[in-house]
Order: structure tokens, then C-alpha cells, then sequence
């Protein structure tokens, strides 16, 4: 939004959604002045009517159902489909298919349903273009077509870069004992709370290799994860001849935003520049599978059919449960390797087996969490 305020004249924000975030979901109505808000929790979109009830032309819908409709509407040329979790399927499945400029910021779209969502991409003709910093750095070094897509031809390797989040260093059993708050505190980026939690596991570099292999092709071997700890280099690529393009900036979401919102061209995001001899030494090193095994455990599920849903749904419950305080940071990997041994892996070829799957290891993940946790423990 403070991307889109800077540039009036070429943008304006027609939908905006959220969950049961009435008070600030209100603030930018009356800043942005949209056309259509959607809650899609019924008694927060009640709250907002009221709250809104002065601003008559925005119209406030109160259901998931709602947005999948307005993302696909005629006066909406770009999606910036961020909603976390699965949640955010349905919506940017429906933007795709009604062939949107997508601003792909929404991992499980492509984690949980990487074949389903990159097929209706292609059938309805939508251009998608990755937010996520790390994949917007891996566009921007690759020559790329007037439709987005990457030309991969000369690439030898593609080189994914993790910040390593707060715990970089520490051993596996200095981890048993952490609380969520020093989980959301991370070094370089302010994020939410489940992904600055995935970040702390590097759970979230997992789901950020699956989105990599779907969005340029590629194979989990293919891409290499080096530990950057400056979150400065936010990712690379080496080519065939030897050399390595490196996309470098400040660890602000507003420059890869800015890049997708604008391009082909480029506009002011609102980033301080990048002063290299401020910014000092650069580090990189290999990530410590040992200490954070939830990287490896995407790493094995990529290369099963449907692995990857069943890692993001019990990740997502293994998660909220770490939030809660139900469990240990350390029994988030346990959480989710009980899920992928559990169930009988197969590549979901709709979208109502890829909720079913989902569904399923959300079953199975919540299960391996009363396991330790039983109602009324003390």
C-alpha cells in the first residue's frame, strides 16, 4: 500500500481483503478508498460495515467466496495475491485463471498446488511475477520474455539465499527452550508471525525451494541454499560461462513490490539506497541441517508426489501450535515428519484433493501435537 499511495497516478486499489483485522483493514479504506472490502470472517466484516457505514462506496463482503469473484473481475488488471497459508489458494487460483497480472507473494499456491496453479496459469494467459524476495531477486538476474517467463537456457545453477533467522549458530539442543517471541524477532525483516517462525526453522527456505522448482523449472538439485546472514544478496545465478549475477538491495519488501507492480519498467519504491561500503562484508555459508531439520525434511518431500502439501499443512498447525505455547520450537520438525510418515503420499490432481490432502495432514499434524499435549494437562 505505501508502494501504491507513491504512484497515484498509476495505481489504485480496487479490492483489499483480510481476515478478522477489522481496525486496520478500516484505516486503509478510508486512506485507499476501494471499491470493495472482503472479512472473510462474518462477524469481523459485520464490524467493518459499522465502521464503515459513513464510507458508502466501499461495499464490504463477509466471505472467502467473495474475493475468489472480485480478483477475477474486469476492472482489476493485478493481483497481489498475499494472503498466508492455504487460505490463499482458492483466490489466486481464481486470478489466474481469469488471466491476471499475478504478484505471487502467497507461497502454498504453488508449495500445495504447484501443478494445478501453474496450469491455470498457462490456460488463462495470467503473467506471474514473484514477490517473495528471494524469487523476484532470481527474475530480475534472468532474461525473461514480454510475458514474465524466464528463459532458463544457459543456467547452471540457481542459488537461493536464507538469512538463517534468529537461531543462526545455535546448536540443536539450545533450541529446546525458545519462546515465540525471540522466534518473531528476526535480525533483517519484519514479517508476520508464522513466516518469521518458518524463517526461524528454515522451514520457510523449503517452501521457498518448492516455489523456486515450479516457478523456473527446475529441480531440487539444481538449486543451491546458501546462508547469508546480512540479507543483503537476495539470491543469484550462475551461468553455464562461469559467471554470477547476484541481485543486491536493502532488506525492504517494498523493492521487490515495487519491481512487480511496475514492470517491465521500474518506479520509486520509497527503498534507502544501498551503500556498499556501509553495508561492509558479505558472508555466506552452508545451512546447518542438523540443527534445523525442517529444511531437510522439504527437501525430501519435494521429491515426493504431494510431499509438499502435506509439509505446509502440518508446518501451518505445527506452527500455530508453537505460537500457542503447546509445543516446543524443537517439535515443529516432529510435528510435521510425523504427517509425511503417516500418509500415503499421491500427487493431488484437483483442487478438491489437494484440500483433501491438506485436510489430512492437518488431521494427522494436530494428533502428533495432542499426542504430547493431552486435553487437560497440566
Amino acid at each position: 500500500m505505501d508502494v501504491i499511495q507513491r504512484h497515484p497516478d498509476r495505481y489504485k486499489a480496487t479490492v483489499l481483503s483480510a481476515h478478522r483485522s477489522v481496525e486496520q483493514l478500516a484505516a486503509l479504506c478510508r486512506q485507499h478508498q476501494p471499491d470493495y472490502a472482503v472479512m472473510t470472517d462474518p462477524d469481523a466484516a459485520s464490524q467493518l460495515s459499522e465502521e464503515l457505514a459513513d464510507l458508502p462506496s466501499v461495499k464490504v463482503f463477509s466471505d472467502a467466496e467473495a474475493l475468489d469473484d472480485l480478483v477475477a473481475q474486469s476492472d482489476v488488471d493485478t493481483v497481489v495475491a498475499g494472503i498466508v497459508g492455504f487460505a490463499g489458494l482458492r483466490p489466486t487460483l481464481s486470478a489466474a485463471r481469469a488471466g491476471k497480472v499475478i504478484l505471487l507473494a502467497n507461497k502454498e499456491a504453488l508449495v500445495s498446488a504447484g501443478g494445478l496453479f501453474m496450469e491455470a496459469v498457462r490456460q488463462g494467459g495470467a503473467t506471474l511475477l514473484p514477490v517473495d524476495s528471494e524469487h523476484n531477486a532470481m527474475h530480475q538476474c534472468l532474461p525473461v520474455d514480454s510475458n514474465g517467463l524466464p528463459d532458463m537456457a544457459n543456467v547452471e545453477k540457481m542459488i537461493l539465499t536464507a538469512s538463517g533467522g534468529p537461531f543462526r549458530g545455535r546448536s540443536r539442543d539450545s533450541l529446546d527452550s525458545v519462546t515465540p517471541e525471540e522466534a518473531c524477532a528476526h535480525p533483517n525483516w519484519s514479517m508476520g508471525q508464522k513466516i518469521s517462525v518458518d524463517s526461524a526453522t528454515l522451514a520457510n527456505k523449503g517452501l521457498e525451494l518448492a516455489e523456486a522448482c515450479w516457478l523456473f523449472n527446475r529441480t531440487p538439485e539444481q538449486i543451491e541454499i546458501v546462508v547469508h546472514p546480512q540479507s543483503l544478496v537476495h539470491s543469484m545465478i550462475r551461468y553455464c560461462d562461469g559467471s554470477v549475477l547476484a541481485q543486491l538491495g536493502q532488506p525492504d519488501m517494498r523493492t521487490p513490490i515495487a519491481y512487480c507492480l511496475a514492470w517491465p519498467q521500474r518506479v520509486d519504491a520509497g527503498v534507502e539506497p544501498l551503500d556498499m561500503v556501509t553495508a561492509g562484508r558479505l558472508d555466506f555459508e552452508a545451512p546447518d541441517l542438523q540443527a534445523f531439520p525442517c529444511l531437510a525434511l522439504a527437501q525430501w518431500a519435494i521429491a515426493r508426489p504431494g510431499g509438499m502439501c502435506v509439509f505446509s499443512a502440518a508446518n501451518e498447525v505445527a506452527v500455530a501450535a508453537f505460537l500457542a505455547g503447546e509445543i516446543r520450537f524443537t517439535d515443529i520438525d516432529r510435528v510435521i515428519d510425523g504427517a509425511l510418515q503417516s500418509i500415503d503420499l499421491a500427487e493431488p490432481e484437483t483442487l478438491d484433493a489437494v484440500q483433501a490432502l491438506d485436510q489430512l495432514a492437518r488431521v494427522h499434524a494436530r494428533a502428533a501435537v495432542l499426542a504430547d499435549n493431552p486435553p487437560g494437562a497440566a
